[in-house]
């Protein structure tokens, strides 16, 4: 993965889950990660982890539902690493999980800042460095939600399928500038969210076993894939782990047919 080796790259939602043990491999990989979350402590003890094992390391405090830290978030990378070669757009919410009838509509909206707004805020804050820089990729966490109705989940599908728009429009738009947009679509994956799924006890998604998530590590492995050339067929696109296609890309165990 020499692609990242001294690459500068933003991740948000990065104290704990996919955003952590995606820090965790790219600074192994000899890239210059930036976590940031809304948990200080919690990205303070990560980016002491990673530096105390050799990585380079900068953390952040920053809810991505408010530009200004978003931005501050940015500025801050810039100043100390000179710019940023890639934004993972990871930070994201699912609870409280609820029938539409049944929701929270200060929870949804919660949902909507950070699921939604929060990458937009990514985008608008990361562009015109990238842009200036002549290149810059930015990666995002979907979902299959995107693509369809799950019950209980209106938050997360509409959030999710709004960011896959947006994947879609940064290409259109910057494409040509040389800014690659991707998203990640890895399937269940074996963090907090899906406990909290779990708990809900709504949809077929809260009884799968455990055995059935993918762990995060892998979801880091398949960041790292993206960072390089082979998002270059996917741009403006999802990349997918719940096929062999793109599992066998990265090299990781193939689904049984």
């Amino acid at each position: 993965m020499s692609h990242v080796e001294n690459k500068t790259i933003v991740i948000t939602g990065a104290s704990r889950g996919i955003g952590a043990a995606a820090a965790v491999h790219l600074a192994e990989l000899g890239a210059n990660v930036v976590l940031a979350a809304r948990s200080e402590h919690g990205v303070k003890s990560l980016t002491d982890e990673i530096t105390a094992k050799g990585g380079k390391a900068l953390g952040f405090a920053c809810n991505v539902a408010q530009y200004s830290q978003v931005s501050a978030l940015i500025d801050g990378t810039k100043a100390v690493f000179g710019g940023v070669d890639v934004l993972i757009n990871n930070a994201g919410l699912i609870d409280p999980i609820a029938r539409i009838d049944e929701s929270d509509p200060d929870a949804w909206d919660e949902i909507v800042d950070v699921n939604f707004k929060g990458v937009y805020h990514g985008y608008r804050a990361a562009l015109p460095v990238m842009l200036a820089q002549g290149s810059g990729s930015i990666l995002t966490i979907s979902s299959g939600a995107a693509h369809g109705a799950i019950e209980g989940w209106s938050h997360y599908c509409a959030t999710k399928a709004a960011v896959l728009s947006l994947t879609r429009c940064g290409h259109k738009e910057y494409g040509d500038k040389g800014i690659r947009f991707v998203g990640l679509s890895p399937g269940t994956v074996a963090t907090d969210m899906q406990v909290q799924i779990k708990a809900s006890g709504i949809n077929p998604i809260s009884q799968l076993d455990p055995s059935a998530h993918i762990p995060a590590e892998w979801v880091a492995q398949a960041l790292a894939y993206l960072c390089g050339p082979g998002a270059d067929a996917y741009l403006g696109d999802d990349f997918s782990l719940k096929n062999n296609e793109g599992r066998a890309a990265i090299g990781l165990p193939l689904i049984d047919a």
